[in-house]
């Protein structure tokens, strides 16, 4: 059994978005590079992981869009233009990113008023909207339209949507309040929004990557907004991907032949990542640490859990009591055997 994809042989895949996933790559391989050969750091991590960390988020977001835009679908032309929006204001945000890290200073929120900061912040202050609003129309445009197999069509419109929340969500990151960091070369720079809520902490006071947990860098000291904010953004991979494996599976585990089962799964799980969404909001909302829980974050990932598990049971259950009839192979009786 194979994942219909709804493919039409004019549909080709949006060359823009795969040529910004393919600049992000080659910023990834920079970067990975630039970690080793610079020691320069910023908040304790190399001055190339930021750059590393949007440009694989861009790549493998670049390549989801253009998979989706392949889709035969009313207001293709429309979709497609704000496909190219999309991939040209990603690699111009992300272009200052690097540069930024090239020059050992901050991308975001940073107030230095040099040309080369000043020009870039002002691009951020029109790019990043861009970007929401470009995934918005798509997201209102295709979501509502069939486009694929049952179980796909559930991952793709509950994806697409936690993608949009999730880049909503970043927005949040300049309501946490100024503070004074330093750049690679010790100079005390200010910065006027950050990513770590940590209520009660002094005015100005550095809040971003004073204690944080390996390879994320995420706050390990307060709340950290770009956990739900990556949660969000990634989601439509992850049920993307749970839409795919269930169709592999399907072909080994007769409980899961029909389509109806596997979007009931993909159902459950949307609606599980959705909980873990907002679980993880409202833990960094509170100043939390990811790593940290307390008794009521504990009590809702355990009632979160719960849920998965129930939901799962409940469709395997009911697949499992259809199963016998739908599996039933009933022959014409043409083809019947005759009597000996």
């Amino acid at each position: 059994m194979t994942l219909p994809l709804a493919k039409n042989p004019k549909n080709r895949w949006h060359a823009p978005l795969l040529v910004n996933s393919a600049l992000m790559l080659g910023l990834v391989v920079v970067s990975l590079i630039g970690m080793v050969v610079d020691d320069r750091a910023l908040l304790g991590e190399s001055v190339w992981l930021k750059p590393a960390k949007f440009g694989f988020a861009f790549a493998t977001y670049g390549v989801t869009l253009a998979w989706l835009l392949r889709l035969p679908h009313r207001g293709a032309r429309v979709t497609w233009w704000f496909g190219t929006i999309f991939a040209i204001t990603g690699v111009v945000d992300v272009g200052f990113i690097a540069l930024q890290a090239a020059r050992g200073t901050f991308s975001h929120f940073n107030t230095e008023t040099d040309s080369v900061n000043s020009i870039g912040q002002l691009v951020f202050m029109s790019g990043v909207p861009g970007l929401f609003l470009a995934n918005l129309v798509i997201a209102l445009i295709i979501s509502w339209q069939r486009v694929a197999d049952r179980p796909t069509l559930v991952a793709l419109r509950a994806g697409i949507w936690t993608a949009v929340v999730g880049m909503a969500l970043g927005y949040l990151m300049g309501f946490t309040g100024a503070q004074l960091v330093r750049k690679a070369d010790g100079t005390v720079v200010g910065l006027v929004a950050g990513h770590t809520v940590q209520p009660g902490a002094p005015v100005d006071a550095a809040r971003d990557g004073v204690t944080t947990m390996p390879l994320t860098h995420w706050s390990t000291s307060g709340g950290d907004l770009r956990i739900p904010h990556f949660v969000g953004l990634h989601g439509i991979q992850v049920l993307l991907l749970l839409a795919f494996a269930l169709a592999v599976l399907a072909r080994r585990y007769h409980w899961l032949h029909a389509a109806s089962t596997r979007a009931a799964l993909v159902g459950v799980a949307a609606l599980t990542y959705a909980g873990l969404l907002t679980l993880v909001l409202w833990q960094a909302l509170r100043g939390q640490s990811l790593i940290h829980p307390d008794t009521a974050t504990a009590t809702a990932g355990a009632a979160l859990l719960a849920f998965l598990a129930a939901g799962v049971s409940a469709v395997y259950l009911r697949a499992r009591d259809d199963e016998p009839v739908s599996a039933t192979v009933r022959l014409p009786a043409s083809a019947a055997p005759e009597p000996h």
